[in-house]
């Protein structure tokens, strides 16, 4: 079963994320901010990470530099769950190694289960 790790500091879309994935066959396991998300990571080692960018304590551009500093946070896959649509957030963001980013505002839950999926299918 594949791990999914949603960092995400909006509980009831955490919630709804993490039990749209369940659902769906996946292990989703789920934090609150970034130092939360990292700890997890680097713990659980996920086949993929979704994060929010705007998050207390760590936001998650912190949290993906933070985790690529580490030997196998080095590699890990992380798609950017963002209410910023500016093009150096989304470069900053790829630059740093994600896999791709979805803005909030354009995205249904059956997009992200679609992303992950294709996503997990490459590996």
């Amino acid at each position: 079963m594949k791990k999914i790790l949603i960092v995400e500091d909006d509980k009831v879309l955490l919630n709804l994320m993490r039990d749209e994935l369940t659902s769906e066959g996946f292990e989703a396991i789920g934090a609150q901010n970034g130092k939360e998300g990292l700890d997890i990571a680097l713990r659980a080692h996920p086949d993929l990470i979704l994060a929010d960018v705007v998050m207390p304590i760590m936001n998650g551009m912190e949290m993906t530099e933070k985790l690529r500093q580490d030997k196998w946070g080095k590699n890990a896959e992380i798609i950017v769950l963002t209410n910023l649509n500016n093009d150096k957030s989304v470069a900053d963001f790829l630059e740093k190694g994600a896999y791709d980013y979805l803005v909030k505002s354009d995205w249904s839950l059956a997009e992200v289960v679609k992303r992950v999926k294709e996503k997990l299918s490459k590996k």
